[in-house]
């Protein structure tokens, strides 16, 4: 049973930005139509920019209206809602600033009882994060976790870092919205809870696994951030080693979230670490150049806005990674992600190992497909298995027939939004889908190879890719070198 919800104030640090409008305050107030937000509950607006709160509200309105998986669909809930949204502006690294929050919150706990438990959410560019979260704890505003105290929890978006030294681990929710979605969660209960595939997962029955995050959209307003980051420390260190754990990882003796986040640490310090100069042999790296996205002509990378005109940084990457433990051992894991690629997918393929075929010598061997057991994590969300079976005719041969399952067929509506899972979670103080501290190290260990033989050497031929394509030729020979090739774009569905 689901813990319950105690009284809280959300205070949010960046709400004029986008992730606010996007994501945050549209996820809670679908809460709020849902009736599982608690009745002492107030959200506390915090940024630079100059407004009240009748404007935050107004703002808030027209954001929910425009980004909501159902826009403003009831007036009295709405209503309620707004009237617990209040906004105080102020610089991130003015101390007075904090004090007039702590003041605020004095105020607010009075009006809408929430017994002292505040979270504290950062939605301000990585830069900020320490000298915010500083500030909060000089403002006397750090708390703990006494629940006859107030609690007092504190969110940070990716990537990771930043002075938490104030504050307890239990205290922190490090947030990847990919934890919250509900196609990831089920890999869990795939897995777990059906006899007929646990027994087969597995390097005797796995030649290897591929994981997939493709994006059609190129850096867009981002330009700035990217040149700091690219997509190793965008995508890899946080995404797609959560899924590469949730592929691997062992069935944790219970489903809380110090079991659970054991069991992904055990993945991250079982996979093999890639020497500065084995780099080459398993990773490729990528930059798109002009081409043409749904039959629209887009920029290089280098013309994108607050990009340098000779970027060496990367928007495409692909990983080969071995994991050494009694599961794993010998399969490898192959991991890519780009922008400006022809489709936005995110997918994990498991590619079984061909049975022997000599009683199907009709049949030329290299059109003999494996099955392949596809977790389609967006879009189409589902569940496919591709398997052999003999087509109508004289002659025994072999044809590739899928087993499908569908999010939005078997279940229809609208599927919660990860941050409404993830909120909910936080404000319960469950911490099983957020990031802990020792994942966070394993996974910036395993990149820092990367990252460093990067920087310390030219690409050759940047940009080497075009945007609409995927991804770069040497991508496709680092799979190639043991005879596998990627999953091609009509093996994968139809797109958004």
């Amino acid at each position: 049973m689901a813990a319950s919800i105690d009284p809280c104030t959300i205070v949010i640090f960046g709400a004029s930005g986008d992730l606010t409008k996007r994501k945050l305050v549209p996820a809670l107030y679908h809460l709020a139509v849902e009736h599982r937000l608690p009745r002492g509950f107030s959200v506390v607006g915090c940024a630079r920019s100059q407004m009240n709160d009748n404007e935050f509200r107004h703002q808030m309105r027209a954001a929910v209206n425009e980004f909501s998986r159902s826009g403003l669909e009831n007036e009295a809930v709405w209503e309620d809602f707004a009237r617990r949204l209040y906004y105080l502006s102020g610089d991130y690294q003015d101390p007075g600033a904090y004090l007039r929050l702590a003041q605020s919150l004095a105020k607010l706990d009075r009006e809408h009882p929430a017994g002292g438990n505040n979270i504290f959410y950062l939605s301000t560019p990585p830069d900020l994060y320490a000298p915010v979260v500083q500030r909060i704890a000089a403002a006397g505003l750090a708390g703990g976790d006494d629940r006859s105290k107030g609690r007092t929890r504190i969110v940070i978006e990716k990537p990771f870092g930043g002075d938490l030294g104030t504050f307890d681990e239990s205290q922190v929710y490090r947030i990847d919205h990919y934890l919250g979605k509900e196609t990831v969660q089920n890999i869990l209960v795939f897995r777990f809870a059906n006899a007929v595939f646990e027994p087969i997962w597995n390097r005797r029955y796995v030649d290897h696994v591929q994981i997939t995050a493709a994006e059609i959209v190129g850096v867009e307003s981002r330009g700035a951030y990217y040149e700091k980051a690219g997509v190793l420390r965008d995508m890899f260190q946080n995404h797609l080693f959560q899924l590469l754990c949730l592929t691997a990882m062992e069935p944790p003796v219970a489903f809380n979230a110090d079991a659970m986040r054991d069991e992904k640490v055990k993945v991250l310090r079982s996979v093999r670490p890639v020497s500065l100069r084995d780099v080459e042999e398993f990773a490729v790296r990528g930059q798109y150049r002009r081409g043409t996205v749904d039959r629209e002509e887009v920029k290089a990378y280098r013309e994108e806005a607050g990009v340098a005109r000779d970027s060496n940084t990367e928007t495409y990457a692909a990983l080969k990674l071995l994991i050494d433990n009694w599961r794993w051992e010998g399969v490898p894991f192959y991991l890519r992600s780009g922008k400006r690629l022809p489709k936005r997918l995110t997918e994990i393929a498991i590619h079984f190992k061909r049975p022997p075929l000599l009683l199907f010598k009709a049949c030329a061997i290299e059109q003999v497909s494996p099955n392949v057991l596809v977790l389609r994590i967006q879009p189409n969300e589902g569940i496919s298995l591709t398997f052999e079976v003999k087509p109508p005719g004289p002659e025994i041969c072999l044809s590739s027939l899928s087993l499908d399952f569908n999010y939005q067929a078997a279940f229809g509506g609208v599927q919660p939004e990860a941050y409404e899972t993830l909120l909910v979670d936080c404000m319960r103080g469950d911490s099983t889908l957020f990031t802990r501290y020792d994942w966070i190290e394993l996974a910036w260990s395993l990149l820092t190879p990367f990252l460093q033989a990067w920087k310390g050497t030219a690409p050759q031929g940047f940009p080497n890719y075009g945007a609409g394509t995927w991804g770069p030729d040497e991508a496709d020979a680092l799979i190639a070198r043991e005879g596998r090739q990627w999953r091609r774009q009509f093996e994968m569905g139809p797109g958004a």
